[in-house]
């Protein structure tokens, strides 16, 4: 069992939900990514999703698609990536790492020798977001046979026979995409979320996370209430964005104690 899996039972039995960050690895530089990681743990992230930078990452927006081209800009790509994972690793064994990135960086290394690669870094999940469930089929079995978790995204416009063929190749939890656009796009309908979540379950026994459209911590506190777990991104970012070195640190773990006190 995956350490996603057993932090999603041990929070259930604690009748908790999860907190799960995201933030682009290198952004705003390689030397504060693994500082940031370890912050978001200290003020309450019970998984983190770490974005691979890439030059054209479709799903996000403005704000996450100017991360990514600072981290390009700071030479950070997939293997920079795994290195600094790597190094979060020598002091912290147990939060568990979700990879967010995009097929084209994966192939171009191999898919072989991305999943040794970051087997090696204790990945524990991985979420592709333009690898459709048709397509990645040897992907999901490569990262079975070493216990990572092939995390996919659902969205408002999938219809009951895709969500099928996605919940029989996903493992870890299931991604909910609360809003039709990119990250940060829009406020969210938080009763049209929770009529989607509800029609997922239907179909799976994994947790459900919701993200794309969670900008502050009353809309955390809403999705807490129907998902398993809630997804924060573009507004961290907009934290590393505005802030400058000196105060980025206290100013991510001002926000997430804020988000973090809300879904509790």
């Amino acid at each position: 069992m995956s350490k996603i899996q057993t932090t999603f039972l041990r929070l259930k039995s604690e009748n908790k939900k999860a907190l799960i960050p995201f933030v682009t690895s290198g952004d705003p530089h390689p030397n504060m990514t693994v500082k940031m990681l370890h912050t978001l743990v200290e003020s309450g992230a019970d998984m983190i999703e770490l974005g691979i930078p890439f030059s054209d990452p479709m799903a996000d927006g403005p704000v996450i698609q100017r991360a990514s081209e600072r981290a390009i800009a700071n030479n950070v790509g997939i293997k920079k990536t795994i290195k600094l994972v790597k190094e979060f690793r020598k002091k912290d064994i147990n939060t568990p790492i979700i990879l967010m990135g995009y097929a084209n960086p994966i192939e171009a290394i191999g898919i072989k020798n991305f999943v040794s690669l970051i087997k090696d870094a204790e990945v524990d999940g991985v979420i592709t977001v333009d690898y459709p469930p048709e397509e990645s089929k040897d992907f999901v079995k490569l990262l079975k046979k070493q216990d990572i978790d092939s995390i996919f995204l659902l969205s408002p416009t999938t219809d009951d026979n895709r969500i099928k063929l996605i919940t029989e190749q996903a493992t870890g939890f299931l991604y909910y995409v609360s809003l039709k656009g990119v990250t940060g796009s829009a406020n969210i309908d938080i009763n049209q979320v929770s009529e989607r979540v509800s029609n997922i379950s239907k179909y799976s026994d994994l947790p459900i996370a919701v993200g794309f459209g969670v900008k502050d911590a009353e809309t955390a506190k809403q999705v807490a209430l129907i998902s398993d777990a809630v997804v924060i991104g573009s507004r961290i970012i907009n934290e590393v964005e505005n802030s400058n070195q000196e105060d980025l640190l206290e100013n991510i773990r001002a926000l997430m104690t804020e988000i973090k006190n809300a879904i509790s």
